[in-house]
């Protein structure tokens, strides 16, 4: 039987570089480990180029992290302010910023060890929240201060939450630390009367549950302290 002629294989076209894809790949590794995981070498290797080659679009491995943190943040809903909404769509905005951070584990530190947010969609998604609050009629200091505070529970709440899925909190440790503290307190129930009183809530409770209870205590301190300004007409 004849041999057939060996066929040319074409190389596999190279992707050209560039920061879009560079993050996309970064986030890639992000959804598949954790934060730690993602730096300027393994994304390099990745994209199958080496580390050199990627400060022509990132300038280290921090200024990465804040491009993927600001590129998830444009994921996030900006709906169109709606003065009998505006409280729902606090709410919504909130929950949907919670899902993000704690869907890519240790994002949300990110957003805590950057003072400011600056990037493209970070202010975007800034100026949608302003706009939410503000349609709400709160005055523009206590508007701007609500957004702050907003920010970051949501940031130490998806920090708390995603330590303790990838193991960088070490629940086994938690709970083993939880147990010697009870044992501490139920020696001098004199002492710790309240604490032993709740701790099985304070135990129990899961961080969804708190950031729930932190959302409803945190809109009903603006609606009760600081009346919105009604609109005429």
């Amino acid at each position: 039987m004849e041999a057939e002629w060996p066929r040319s294989r074409r190389p596999t076209p190279r992707r050209t570089l560039s920061q879009d894809l560079v993050v996309d790949t970064a986030l890639e590794l992000l959804g598949r480990g954790s934060l730690d995981t993602v730096s300027m070498r393994r994304v390099a290797q990745e994209l199958g180029t080496g580390p050199a080659s990627l400060y022509a679009h990132v300038s280290s491995k921090e200024d990465l992290h804040e491009l993927m943190l600001d590129r998830l943040l444009g994921r996030l809903p900006r709906p169109e302010p709606d003065p009998d909404t505006w409280t729902e769509q606090l709410l919504d905005m909130a929950r949907a910023q919670l899902k993000m951070l704690t869907s890519y584990p240790g994002i949300a530190r990110v957003g805590l060890e950057t003072v400011v947010p600056t990037g493209p969609n970070a202010l975007a998604y800034g100026e949608a929240v302003l706009a939410v609050l503000r349609a709400g009629g709160l005055p523009d200091r206590i508007a701007v201060f609500a957004f702050d505070t907003l920010s970051l529970w949501c940031s130490a709440f998806a920090y708390e939450i995603s330590a303790i899925r990838t193991g960088e909190f070490d629940a086994d440790a938690i709970t083993a630390r939880g147990r010697e503290i009870s044992a501490y307190m139920a020696a001098r129930p004199a002492q710790f009367p309240n604490l032993i009183g709740v701790g099985q809530l304070l135990s129990e409770a899961t961080a969804e549950e708190r950031f729930e209870f932190a959302l409803d205590v945190f809109l009903a301190g603006l609606m009760s302290a600081f009346e919105p300004r009604r609109r005429d007409g």
